[in-house]
């Protein structure tokens, strides 16, 4: 089998900085989060519609369906390294690294069914079915071996010791096909020289038919369908390399711009692979044409890190080709539905800004690995205030080097979308990409009166609010927002202004209110909104109380007091939480009156505030006396300075 873990992070959508968008390509391929930390392998059951992946760092298996949903987790199985499925998909054989063994597994039931112990220390990585045997790589470094499962005997033995004569630096990554009976293949990966073994194996006992050193490590390898070469990847070179088995000698090389990682070839024989990708420039290639056509690449993940593992398959059919990316701690599984068919990058490029009613052009390009021939069409779909649903501009045709532009008046202002659509071809896949306009439209006139005005408490005061041409849009919304914590910002009106434009609402002034108009705007139109803040006084009054008569001095009521009795002055005054009311003393003296005393008393609930302001001792004193409301020092702000009415006095004897 092979050796590779998983790579960059998650195929998430790219971020672009400027106002060109670029459309992924349009199929329906899967992806989607995967628990398995470190893929070792992955085997693919055609029979069951499953993918198997061993989890060397969590000691487990994952199995999961052709969507890469989990099906199920068997775990106890320290360290698995390799999977190799039975030719009947029957059994799922596993090299437990870390315990000296190969398990089988029912592929139907999920459950274990035999173990073959290995030997102590042996740590069995490699598995290869082929001509009734199960064959194995074991060891570390320089003390690894070939070895063997006799399956087909009446009790399976294990059998060590089967290199026949070569020398190994690590565990050969084995390799067999049905369709080439009789012969083995041991790569010894990790060494400089790479050698390549070749084993006949029909007489039971492996004998080396051929071997050759090709220089590099190898990181992957894949047998073609016929079983008859083999394609390997390595560092070092900037492709894949194919070897005929019967003499080891370079059949072809796949070309890929970076380190190849992993690789695995379809039953049609096409020929996919990941690359290290350092540049992300493209991690997946597909090699439909064969190696003298170029690749079909897909970037499945945006960000660069190590490939491990055998992270890649076809699955049995060849339709389908599975991908691992990411990392220990996020790793995403990729269905990719149409492998073999080149995927067109997608890119519409239209201003950022355009007048409305005026000609604008818009510009792109579509161009894929085997380049697409001019006069491609692609459909056009603009989308505005006037076209939420897309209005079909017709068919634009693709130009010479892959680019297109086309030119369009639109109708409406505010974004507007352009939607380019490649439907695909035999050889490509579809995509789709777009990009918006900010469309000016007209500033339409709108006001709202009474900003400024101060009421008196309770008044009803009609807003009206005006709203000059527009297109089609007639409709405007007033808002009031009461001074005040207590009360929120409320929507009081919503209709259509009248022939000449207003549309009313009438307010009781209790506390100051911003009232806000809104016109959400039209296709031609801007929206606009307008405030106007008013403000109201409080209600307030005075009332003396134990004074024994009144009269008037000159045109001035008095209430007249004995000079040895307290006069008291009960305040009513709008109650808001925590207010007080300022009550304020004037005496008169020689024709002028003079300050006294001035202080704040807290309300009650009931808005009311007594005070005694004592008596004078001796008659002929004449004072007065106000309560007043004063924003902020009175304890709050939701409505305007209000003073009461003065109220007159006078102490006799």
């Amino acid at each position: 089998m092979r050796i590779r873990t998983l790579p960059a992070a998650t195929a998430l959508a790219a971020l672009f900085s400027s106002a060109v968008l670029t459309a992924a390509p349009a199929s329906a391929d899967t992806t989607r989060p995967i628990a398995v930390s470190d893929a070792d392998d992955t085997v693919v059951d055609g029979v069951h519609q499953r993918l198997y992946f061993s989890d060397r760092y969590q000691s487990k298996i994952v199995v999961t369906d052709y969507s890469g949903k989990a099906v199920a987790t068997l775990t106890g199985l320290p360290e698995v390294r390799d999977l190799e499925l039975s030719p009947d998909s029957g059994t799922l054989y596993a090299a437990v690294y870390g315990a000296d063994k190969i398990v089988a597994i029912d592929t139907v039931t999920l459950t274990q069914t035999a173990e073959y112990p290995t030997g102590d220390k042996t740590i069995p990585s490699r598995l290869a079915f082929a001509d009734g045997k199960l064959w194995f790589g074991y060891g570390d470094q320089w003390d690894s071996g070939l070895g063997s499962v006799d399956l087909a005997a009446e009790t399976p033995t294990v059998t060590l010791d089967l290199a026949a004569g070569h020398d190994f630096a690590s565990p050969p990554e084995l390799y067999a096909s049905p369709a080439n009976p009789g012969t083995l293949l041991a790569l010894d990966s990790h060494i400089s020289s790479a050698p390549i073994v070749v084993y006949d194996i029909s007489s039971g006992a492996p004998v080396i038919r051929v071997s050759a050193e090709k220089g590099g490590f190898y990181k992957d390898a894949a047998l073609t369908p016929d079983g008859q070469n083999v394609v390997v990847a390595g560092p070092g070179n900037r492709a894949l390399t194919e070897y005929r088995l019967s003499d080891l000698k370079q059949v072809r090389s796949y070309p890929v711009p970076d380190e190849p990682e992993t690789v695995s070839v379809a039953p049609d024989g096409t020929v996919a692979a990941t690359v290290l990708d350092t540049d992300d420039l493209g991690d997946t290639y597909v090699f439909a044409g064969g190696s003298g056509k170029p690749a079909s690449v897909r970037n499945l993940s945006p960000k660069w890190m190590p490939w491990f593992g055998h992270s890649m398959n076809w699955s049995a059919d060849g339709r389908k080709l599975f991908v691992l990316t990411g990392s220990s701690e996020f790793t995403q599984f990729h269905a990719i539905d149409e492998p073999r068919k080149y995927v067109g990058a997608l890119k519409v490029d239209a201003p950022a800004t355009a007048p409305r009613a005026k000609s604008l052009t818009v510009k792109g390009s579509l161009t894929a690995a085997l380049a697409l021939p001019a006069g491609t069409p692609l459909a056009v779909t603009r989308t505005d205030m006037e076209s939420p649903n897309g209005k079909s501009l017709g068919t634009k045709r693709l130009g010479t080097g892959g680019k297109f532009s086309f030119t369009d008046t639109p109708p409406a202002g505010s974004k507007v979308t352009y939607t380019v659509r490649y439907a695909g071809d035999a050889t490509h896949t579809s995509a789709t990409a777009s990009d918006t306009v900010n469309v000016s439209r007209a500033t339409p006139t709108l006001t709202l009166n009474n900003n400024g005005k101060v009421y008196s408490y309770a008044r009803k005061v009609a807003f009206t609010a005006h709203l000059g041409t527009t297109y089609k849009n007639r409709t405007v919304e007033i808002w009031a927002d009461p001074f005040g914590a207590d009360k929120p910002k409320k929507r009081v009106k919503t209709g259509k202004v009248n022939s000449k434009g207003n549309l009313s609402v009438t307010l009781a002034m209790t506390r100051d209110t911003a009232v806000s108009v809104v016109f959400k705007g039209d296709a031609r139109y801007a929206p606009k909104s307008v405030k106007s803040t008013a403000y109201a006084r409080v209600k307030v009054s005075t009332a003396l109380s134990k004074y024994y008569k009144t009269g008037k001095i000159g045109s001035t009521t008095y209430r007249y007091f004995h000079k040895n009795t307290n006069v008291i002055s009960t305040t009513t005054m709008s109650y808001y939480k925590g207010r007080k009311q300022r009550l304020e003393i004037q005496v008169y003296y020689q024709g002028k009156w003079y300050d006294g005393a001035t202080e704040y008393f807290k309300l009650g609930t009931n808005g009311k505030s007594a005070v005694s302001l004592g008596h004078s001792g001796k008659s002929g004193v004449r004072a007065r006396v106000r309560s007043s409301y004063v924003n902020s020092a009175s304890g709050d702000t939701v409505n305007s300075t209000t003073h009461g009415s003065w109220k007159y006095f006078m102490f006799t004897s």
